[in-house]
């Protein structure tokens, strides 16, 4: 009897060993092509946020990487808004860098629950012939209802007129706060303008129906049933189209006339 039992208990030791072997085997062996696919994805959204690519387009690879041959990467500091050349934009991590305490500063209370900024970061320019800036594309990040929202938000050369918004990565309710991926919510943002005459950003996530964009440039229609995402859009628009944004780099743009 004791036998019996002794040899289950190994019987199943052994099994367990053996599918935890399999599995961390597994996680190990797929972990460049998770960071690939993710690498993929974030750049598919930099193309939806410029409008070089539909929100439920799903190109291949090989397509993905050709469209953004017009668009350049630069390692940015976001106090200065100065370019920082010796930071490789293609091996940079945002989101690890705004963790470190090394690497980041921690933000001032803010309604859109963002504790730390890093002190680089990457944002995307394209530009035309001679040097010309025709769109900036920001990453944007901040707390919803159940999660953290990271995104893109996009701007025509006059660095005040949206050419559109995305969202990548995030945890909110589907059919919900998770309505920040439908192609229909996306399309309300093209036209409309993210600072007032007197610079200060306006553009904010209304409850219930904005106007059309001529008659109504600075709001944006909520999202029906989820209020506290519609204000955590708002909130992370404010934030980091503000001073402890990208301020700086928008008023660096301005003045060098985007050169």
């Amino acid at each position: 009897m004791h036998a019996s039992v002794a040899y289950n208990l190994a019987f199943a030791a052994a099994v367990c060993v053996v599918c935890a072997i399999v599995v961390s085997t597994s996680a190990v062996a797929l972990q460049d092509l998770q960071a690939a696919n993710a690498a993929l994805e974030k750049r598919r959204n930099v193309l939806v946020a410029a409008g070089l690519a539909e929100s439920d387009e799903r190109p291949p690879a090989e397509e993905i990487d050709a469209r953004f041959e017009a668009i350049r990467a630069v390692v940015i500091d976001v106090a200065t808004g100065q370019e920082v050349a010796d930071i490789d934009p293609d091996a940079f991590d945002d989101r690890a860098a705004a963790a470190d305490q090394d690497t980041s500063r921690a933000a001032a209370d803010n309604p859109a629950g963002i504790a730390r900024v890093a002190h680089h970061t990457v944002v995307y320019e394209v530009r035309g012939a001679g040097g010309a800036l025709e769109l900036v594309i920001l990453p944007i990040s901040g707390m919803g209802l159940w999660s953290t929202l990271y995104g893109f938000v996009a701007f025509d050369a006059d660095l005040q007129t949206i050419r559109g918004i995305t969202y990548y990565d995030h945890g909110e309710t589907p059919g919900l706060g998770g309505e920040v991926d439908n192609p229909r919510w996306k399309a309300l943002w093209p036209g409309r303008r993210a600072f007032g005459d007197d610079d200060e950003v306006r553009i904010e996530v209304v409850r219930g129906r904005a106007g059309p964009v001529e008659a109504d440039p600075y709001r944006v229609d909520g999202l029906a049933g989820a209020t506290m995402t519609s204000r955590g859009v708002t909130n992370m628009l404010r934030f980091w189209l503000g001073g402890e944004g990208f301020r700086p780099y928008l008023e660096r743009l301005r003045v060098g006339g985007g050169a």
